[in-house]
């Protein structure tokens, strides 16, 4: 008896034996192991100079990176790896930078072909290239797969994150042409290390290892993948080690802000749907918006001034200026003195000291001097001061007769806190979108977003262009407002709240009623 148990037990550690043992080996470009090409490819590095030998190259424009074809020897490895990888689970991943399936970390799976590369990449891959940079490099890597498919992207970025010193991409693609997208788009930068423009697209192509140096200026981009029947799987991610030395990022100059324009009511019977300007109604709304902070007015213009500005934008020769940098926005933004008379008119009404009291009358919100501070706020206290207290004053000294007194404390009441707006007209199509980035999460405030789409009566919410709220640092959704014709978006957000516009993709490109959309977008502040 004990001798059966015992041969069960040596039975089952050779099968626990077997099934660690049970990875295969992935043998890497030969060149690799050259002591002359490793030599070669440090000094060319260190030099950032150009070099080229059999399967590999080092290029140094726009910034480092390394190709190596053909990085596994042999097909059949690639072959059983596709196969491995395109057996695994993936989650859908899409925020304001990306759109794109990924798998969970790879660096427990026990697939052979997957742990058989991920053993060569950590090893002496790594030993490699730890040697070609002259730095030591960490023995944890950072490795995933991601499938890319028609409209999935991942726009601009530099990768830069504590502990990566070098990112990696193996491309297990089917034929592939820059026709398809997906291309790995690499971008200049400015004097003050912002991207510019993309100067040179590398296209993926079966078994292409790529890699670069995580860097202040190495901002790169996945374009999007254009191809309705094609796969774009590549295995990626980072090599540890300690990062490069980055001066202070840019910090943007602010967006200039404007108080009202003097123009009086008569400009609100001119343009605005009668139903929106009956008191009663305003109550409703504002009701309505203190209960959710958003809310979405529909023909909110008279339909024949709607109509009007519609055709101007579609059929006028205004002047549009492409919005960037590329790691913040990419979208048109139209210039003022090139605006045709009816549109400057609606730009008017929406800066005009008018339009900002009917806002308060909308929002509660003291966008107007007319507007009463609102005493039970006391985060707005502590934000603008002791409101309630002056108003208060106000009201004593005119009980008792004191006009000048209640003048001064009016004049104070407006120095204290003089409503502004800010405000763009903009151009949406295939390519357009904003990112969040650290500089608009540290200048975050509070502020009533004001959206006013034209032209977009067919845009369907599959193509993007819609705008998102998030809470800053957390991926999940608050709000999701879509592009509606006519339809007037308020939405309030505080400190902890950014937006974005997700990037509209090619669908829309192939809609031949709508390609584009325009809108006003203001902000209002207290």
């Amino acid at each position: 008896m004990a001798s059966k148990r015992l041969s069960e037990e040596c039975s089952k550690t050779e099968k626990k034996k077997k099934k660690k043992t049970c990875m295969e080996t992935a043998e890497l470009c030969a060149g690799l192991e050259e002591e002359q090409v490793k030599r070669s490819m440090k000094e060319a590095w260190s030099q950032r100079n150009h070099y080229s030998q059999g399967d590999l190259e080092l290029d140094c424009h726009p910034f480092p990176h390394c190709i190596i074809r053909n990085f596994l020897s042999s097909e059949a490895f690639v072959e059983n790896l596709q196969k491995e990888l395109l057996g695994l689970s993936f989650h859908e991943k899409s925020n304001d930078l990306y759109k794109f399936k990924q798998s969970d970390d790879l660096r427990k799976r026990t697939e052979p072909h997957i742990a058989g590369l991920r053993t060569a990449l950590f090893g002496p891959f790594r030993s490699w290239l730890g040697e070609v940079l002259g730095v030591e490099l960490e023995p944890t890597v950072d490795i995933s797969c991601a499938k890319y498919e028609h409209t999935d992207v991942l726009l601009c970025h530099d990768d830069e994150l504590e502990g990566r010193r070098v990112a990696f991409i193996l491309y297990l693609v089917p034929q592939w042409q820059s026709s398809d997208g997906g291309t790995l788009d690499l971008y200049t930068t400015d004097s003050n290390l912002q991207p510019q423009s993309i100067l040179k697209s590398l296209v993926p192509s079966l078994n292409t290892f790529i890699l670069f140096e995580v860097s202040p200026v190495s901002f790169h981009q996945v374009s999007e993948v254009l191809s309705q029947d094609k796969c774009r799987l590549s295995l990626s991610g980072w090599f540890h080690g300690p990062c490069l030395d980055r001066p202070p990022r840019h910090i943007e100059p602010p967006v200039p802000r404007n108080p009202h324009l003097p123009r009086d009511e008569t400009l609100l019977f001119e343009w605005i749907n009668p139903t929106y300007l009956d008191i009663s109604y305003q109550e409703q709304v504002q009701e309505e918006f203190e209960d959710s902070s958003e809310i979405q007015l529909k023909d909110f213009l008279k339909e024949e001034k709607f109509r009007e500005v519609s055709e101007a934008l579609r059929l006028s020769q205004i002047q549009w200026t492409k919005r960037g940098p590329p790691n913040k926005r990419c979208y048109d933004s139209a210039s003022l003195d090139s605006l045709p008379q009816c549109v400057s008119a609606c730009w008017e009404l929406l800066h005009s000291e008018a339009f900002f009291l009917l806002l308060s009358n909308f929002t509660g919100l003291r966008l107007h001097y007319l507007c009463p501070a609102d005493d039970e706020d006391d985060d707005k206290e502590k934000e603008g001061g002791n409101q309630g207290k002056e108003k208060d004053d106000k009201q004593n000294a005119e009980a008792t007769g004191s006009s000048t007194d209640a003048s001064a404390n009016t004049s104070r009441e407006k120095e204290l806190s003089t409503p502004v707006c800010s405000g763009e007209l903009r151009r949406w199509s295939h390519g357009s979108y904003t990112l969040l980035h650290d500089g608009e999460a540290a200048r975050a405030e509070y502020a009533l977003d004001l959206i006013l789409p034209f032209g977009c009566a067919d845009w369907q919410s599959e193509f993007g262009g819609y705008t998102c709220y998030v809470a800053n640092e957390e991926d999940e959704e608050l709000l999701t407002m879509y592009p509606e014709d006519n339809s007037l978006a308020l939405v309030y957000r505080d400190k902890e709240t950014l937006k974005f516009v997700k990037h509209a993709n090619q669908k829309s490109s192939c809609e031949p009623t709508c390609r584009e959309f325009y809108d006003f977008s203001f902000v209002y502040y207290e």
